[in-house]
């Protein structure tokens, strides 16, 4: 008898802050300005649309993500507490893999919440080539505040690799 391992797709979603205010009393405190807030709606919106539902969310601990993501799933009606974590507040696209690594196995589709430059790099490095090359091209003219990547990758999370996943969408925030 030959064994078949099966390789269940995952979704990913990656999604740099909606646009915050210029200053606060500490970075970390930065809040969304309401075109921000706008715009996160708006990006839940087309996550809904585009048939995205997800089983967890990893967001920044920073006031400008969780505030992203709170209008974003009110917006797509998800139900869902997310895991803030210190660590995407500053981490590197090394560090937010190895994040995304550490997901449970029963987590098909993630949503992470972080900031630029490492949301915008992560979804370019971890980009196969493979999918919608207007997508791709988008990512590479830029990652404004509100962008988000949907990727689609087989495996496990913790197999996760660089030039590991294919690009399906990529949305900028003022869409």
């Amino acid at each position: 008898m030959q064994s078949t391992t099966h390789r269940a797709a995952r979704t990913l979603v990656l999604v740099r802050h909606a646009k915050a205010e210029s200053f606060a009393e500490q970075d970390h405190e930065r809040e969304l300005t309401s075109r921000g807030a706008g715009d996160a709606a708006r990006a839940g919106e087309w996550l809904a649309g585009y048939g995205v539902v997800p089983d967890a969310a990893l967001v920044s601990s920073a006031a400008r993500a969780a505030q992203t993501w709170e209008a974003l799933a009110e917006a797509a009606g998800y139900r869902l507490d997310p895991v803030l974590d210190d660590a995407m507040y500053d981490a590197g696209p090394e560090t937010a893999l190895d994040l995304i690594r550490g997901t449970d196995q029963v987590v098909g589709t993630l949503v992470v919440v972080g900031h630029n430059p490492t949301i915008g790099y992560l979804a370019q490095l971890l980009d196969d080539g493979e999918g919608d090359p207007d997508a791709s091209a988008g990512m590479l003219e830029g990652y404004p505040t509100g962008a988000l990547t949907v990727l689609r990758t087989s495996g496990a999370w913790t197999d996760l690799e660089l030039g590991g996943a294919t690009v399906l969408a990529f949305r900028t925030g003022r869409e």
